[in-house]
């Protein structure tokens, strides 16, 4: 499925009468469930608190669609901790509802497959697996376009700011803290995201306070609580953190509390950002029509695919909002380099292994890759982390 930078994928008509359209038809589709496992066990405010254990390994469900005409398009949906199987099996269900269909139709095959299992609700796992399958519609139409994704949806930049999440986990010694924010930075990234959200709040500031002075002013710092506080808390180290000169609080509350971020970002000078966990466009409507932040962040396979997010993009947009989407940056680069207001994408080096291709980061942003769709292939690591597969239409 590797797509050469320099190649386009040729169209090719069927055969129609005079003044119709020619289309093309879902033939197969391929389904993966692939265990990515992290090098050291990863720890947030949850893991600390005693909400979650620590992160080991990521679920991801791969999609690979193929259409009678010749053409090919690739999508990943994902789950920490529990939830993998889940995807999986809610997938295998869906998966041959799309075959025979166009693949061009994306809007309306994405209302096809939420409706199929709508019982399972309208977010969480059930549009998660949709996301595979959404994700990989787009791919085909870009690939088949010969064009990136992001010159498919109208890029409003060739590359996107970037920072660095990985190497600030609440896990990690602030001396290694210290070294990965060197590398990252030496690699090309312009921004630091450090975690917050511990037991004794001043540690955090501590640690903030010691970043801070390693990278020096003007350098993008944001810190992350993971939904770890109260309001009154979140108010009160949201003031002392106001020295620090951040870009943002990411999460200082529950992802669902749209009331107190809008109190929030309404009494802090710092902004606000939030909506990594939400699993729908509705609940992101919810928290950008009261004011709950100034970055929104959706997450691509969280919400159901690219289909949705577009509807957040136009109502973030509608609404002045920054953007910042959460993780996946493979997918992510392309959409907020189709934002039109200020947008970054954040840097998690965890998925490289799974694809053939890397994405470039160049003096502080990161570069839209040439290679047309997500410009993206399975590496033989992916098969080899490849637990259940299965086939649906040819060949099944």
């Amino acid at each position: 499925m590797s797509v050469a930078p320099s190649d386009s994928v040729a169209f090719k008509p069927f055969a129609s009468a005079p003044g119709e359209a020619s289309t093309d038809r879902i033939s197969a589709i391929r389904l993966s469930l692939v265990y990515l496992p992290l090098h050291a066990p990863i720890s947030d405010a949850k893991v600390l608190t005693g909400r979650q254990k620590p992160l080991t390994e990521v679920a991801f469900l791969f999609a690979e669609i193929s259409t009678e005409g010749g053409h090919e398009g690739l999508g990943f949906s994902y789950s920490k901790r529990a939830g993998g199987p889940a995807l999986y099996a809610h997938a295998q269900e869906i998966a041959p509802e799309l075959i025979g269909e166009d693949p061009s139709d994306i809007a309306r095959l994405w209302n096809k497959l939420v409706w199929a299992g709508a019982s399972m609700g309208r977010s969480g796992a059930a549009v998660q697996a949709v996301a595979a399958f959404d994700i990989a519609l787009w791919d085909l139409k870009a690939r088949r376009a010969g064009l990136p994704l992001a010159k498919l949806l109208g890029a409003h930049r060739d590359a996107v700011s970037v920072y660095n999440t990985s190497g600030g986990f609440l896990s990690t010694p602030i001396e290694q803290v210290l070294e990965n924010i060197d590398l990252a930075r030496s690699r090309g990234v312009a921004g630091i995201k450090l975690k917050v959200g511990s037991p004794d709040p001043r540690v955090d500031l501590a640690r903030v306070e010691t970043v801070r002075e390693h990278l020096g002013d003007g350098v993008p710092l944001m810190v992350d609580a993971n939904q770890q506080w109260d309001r009154i808390t979140a108010t009160r180290v949201g003031r002392v953190l106001e020295k620090f000169d951040l870009t943002w609080i990411e999460e200082p509350l529950d992802a669902y509390d749209a009331e107190g971020h809008a109190a929030l970002a309404a009494t802090l000078d710092t902004p606000i950002a939030t909506g990594e966990m939400l699993t729908s466009a509705h609940e992101h409507a919810a928290l950008i029509e009261a004011g709950s932040s100034d970055f929104v962040q959706p997450d691509a396979p969280r919400v159901g695919g690219i289909t949705p997010f577009l509807q957040i993009m136009t109502l973030a947009d509608y609404k002045g909002r920054s953007l910042a989407p959460h993780f996946a940056m493979e997918i992510h680069v392309h959409l907020s380099a189709a934002y039109p207001r200020t947008a970054w994408v954040e840097h998690f080096e965890w998925l490289e292994p799974l694809f053939n291709e890397r994405l470039e980061l160049r003096e502080g942003r990161m570069v839209i890759p040439g290679r047309a769709g997500l410009g993206l292939s399975l590496s033989d690591q992916a098969a080899a982390w490849t637990k259940e597969a299965a086939r649906f239409g040819e060949g099944a």
